[in-house]
Formats: structure tokens, C-alpha cells, sequence
């Protein structure tokens, strides 16, 4: 029997860690979660957890607040703007996918058809024998 995988663990980064990193004070991060801009998860002592995607829509809501002088208001909307973008943007990648295939799907069709067209000897199926 082959060994079971190891389920990898995701990184979580307490909240010290992260207001260091960013500079920021633990308040501000608690204050991103209570207005629903972050979402970390928790540990089972309930410590709040920052992982890898919750780093990335930190930066990004770091960047619309300092560089652009967004206010939270701002950024709660532009943040489910950009979900809904990057959602619609999977459901055309899926759409172009199928159209493609039927497109292809057709054109063997075509193909096929053709040869039996061109055949010295059309062969007819026979019913009934």
C-alpha cells in the first residue's frame, strides 16, 4: 500500500507579523476585518491567521488607501469590483473553451462529410437485409 500524501498545511501568519511587515498597527488590521475588507482565518485558540491571498488583498488595499488615497468605502467597492471581474473573466475563459470546441467539433464534421462526397463509390447503408 503506497504511504498516504501529507496534507500540506497553509501558512498562516499572526497579525504581529503582519503589522510589522507592513507597518501598520494591529488596530488597522483589525479595523480592515471589521469593515470586511480582510478576512483572516482563525487558529483553534481563535488568533487571527494571514495567509498568502490574505498578504496579496492587503497589498492591494494598502496601495488604493496610501498611493491613491482611497477611502474604505472606495476600496470595498473597487476589491468586489475586481472579484466580480476576475469571475467574469473565468466564466469567458470556460465559454471560449466550449465555443472552440464546437468549432472543431464542426470543422471535423465538415471534413469527414467532404471525403464521403468525393468517394469514387458512395456507400449507402442498407436497410432491412
Amino acid at each position: 500500500m503506497p504511504p498516504r500524501a501529507k496534507k500540506r498545511a497553509k501558512v498562516g501568519y499572526m497579525i504581529s507579523a503582519v503589522a510589522e511587515l507592513y507597518k501598520l498597527h494591529p488596530q488597522t488590521l483589525r479595523l480592515y476585518e471589521r469593515v470586511g475588507l480582510l478576512k483572516p482565518s482563525r487558529s483553534q485558540g481563535n488568533t487571527r491567521l494571514y495567509t498568502d491571498s490574505d498578504l496579496e488583498r492587503l497589498d492591494v488595499i494598502l496601495t488604493l488607501a496610501r498611493d491613491m488615497g482611497v477611502n474604505l468605502a472606495g476600496i470595498e467597492i473597487i476589491l468586489n469590483m475586481r472579484e466580480k471581474l476576475i469571475e467574469m473573466e473565468r466564466q469567458m475563459g470556460e465559454f471560449a473553451q466550449v465555443v472552440q470546441q464546437e468549432l472543431s467539433r464542426v470543422a471535423a464534421s465538415r471534413v469527414q462529410g467532404k471525403t464521403q462526397q468525393h468517394a469514387i463509390v458512395r456507400a449507402t447503408p442498407r436497410f432491412g437485409r
